[in-house]
Order: structure tokens, then sequence, then C-alpha cells
């Protein structure tokens, strides 16, 4: 059976930007993304057939590699250029929908019963993150479930990223030549987070290529621990696994897979 994160030379999904970066990327990136969305496509395919938001969906990757299980998808994505990127290459009869991060709250309360959000909730500021949380549970049936993936950015794991991040910004792969950098105490702390273990998180502003204003995380900082804790005040939490090797637990993987049942 082939890779689903490995589609034909001529799928439209080799063009986006992100799939163009990571799920196509060289070395240890490239194989660590790949592998970040055959694990997605694994979490997701037991709740094939039901109605499918992906909130945070960039260009559209993810959707276009579980077309064929979650016929009637939704992807919301806050840059608009992405939006209109993704209804370009994606926008057939059959397709999925985009539409932009804006118009959520027009959707109808527990209208899906799959609401995934990967690789978002860490560059969201303390407040945006609240506003998506409450979201995806709006979102999310009764029956359903939310499945939030993010990445592993403490102990061992963190030392491979930033070895692996230098490495890239050396290469001069796009992306990783203005890394985020950890002062010692600093990179001390996230070693050995527990979950309640944070440090001030750097906030930058950039504006998005339509002009509106965008303020965000990088990774320096995020604990996925203190996510897991916020979302089981809403959420019950079916599963928590990790990528590319779950039997390494959050020690040396890349992405941990929180699936969430509403209370």
């Amino acid at each position: 059976m082939p890779d689903p994160a490995t589609p034909p030379p001529a799928d439209p999904l080799r063009s986006g930007e992100y799939a163009r970066k990571q799920l196509f990327g060289r070395g240890l990136i490239g194989w660590s993304h790949a592998r970040r969305f055959h694990a997605a496509r694994r979490v997701v395919q037991p709740y094939a057939g039901r109605p499918l938001l992906d909130y945070g969906c960039g260009d559209g990757t993810f959707l276009a590699l579980v077309r064929d299980l979650f016929p009637d998808s939704v992807g919301a994505e806050i840059d608009p250029a992405l939006v209109d990127d993704a209804r370009g290459r994606f926008g057939t009869a059959g397709g999925p929908r985009f539409i932009h991060t804006a118009d959520v709250p027009a959707l109808p309360d527990g209208g899906f019963g799959v609401v995934t959000c990967m690789e978002v909730l860490e560059h969201c500021t303390a407040e945006v993150a609240e506003g998506v949380i409450r979201e995806l549970r709006r979102l999310v049936a009764r029956d359903g479930v939310v499945i939030v993936s993010v990445p592993v950015e403490t102990g061992a794991a963190l030392l491979v990223k930033t070895a692996a991040r230098a490495a890239a910004g050396l290469r001069g792969v796009s992306g990783y030549q203005d890394r985020e950098r950890y002062a010692p105490g600093e990179l001390a702390r996230m070693l050995f987070a527990g979950a309640g273990t944070t440090i001030d998180r750097p906030v930058y502003e950039t504006r998005f290529p339509d002009g509106s204003p965008n303020r965000y995380h990088g990774h320096k900082g995020f604990n996925w621990r203190v996510l897991a804790e916020r979302l089981r005040r809403d959420f019950d939490l079916r599963d928590v696994r990790f990528s590319p090797v779950n039997a390494l637990g959050g020690l040396l993987n890349s992405q941990v897979w929180m699936t969430c049942a509403p209370r």
C-alpha cells in the first residue's frame, strides 16, 4: 500500500507553501513532517465519513491527504492568501471547502464529527488560544472528537530539534535562518519541564499579505503538558500518542497527538 503522504507528481499538493518546505523537504526535517502527516491520517481514520473541520488548515495539505476518508470537509485558515491559494488548488467539485477563520463563528454548533487543530495552538497567544479552544468545543458534535497536535518542545526532543534547526539555518533553509534561541537558564527549565513549567515566550508581530495584523508565538517555551491540562477542563483526553515513533513517548518525538471527547 503506498504511503498516503507521498502523492503522485501531478498532485497540486506539491505546490502548497508548507508542503514544499515540510512534507517534501529533505533530510530529518522532511522525514519528520512526512511521518507527522502519516500519523495524522492514522489518528483520524477511525472516524472516516463524518463531517471534518480542520481549524488552522494552512495550505490544505492535510485535507488533501484525507480526501478519500472525509469527502465532507472544511478547512479554516487565518491567512487570506493561503485560503485563496487552497481554493485555487483544491476547489474542484467535491473537494474540501476553505474559509477564513473570521467566518468560523457562522458554522453550526456541533456541526462536525471530527475537528482537528494541528500545529496551531503553540503559535497562539494565550487569549487567542482560549478563543480557539472554545470554538473547537462548540463545533464538535456531542459524540464527536477533537484531535489536537502540537510539537514536543521539551526534554531531549528539544535538544534534537535545536540542533536540526541550527543545521537547517546554516544550509539556508527558508524559515530557519532566524531561529529562536534559549538562554542557558531557559533551556535548562524546558529540558526538565513538568506539567506546570513555563518561561516567557516572545510575541512576534507581522502582517498578512492583505495588511491585517498577525501576532504569534514561535516554538520557544511551548510546553505541551500545560496545554493538555487546559484541554482537560473542557474535554476528556481519550488518547495521547506521539510521532514519529509512538513507543518513545515524549522523550524523543516531534509531535504529540491528543484525542479529546467533549464533556
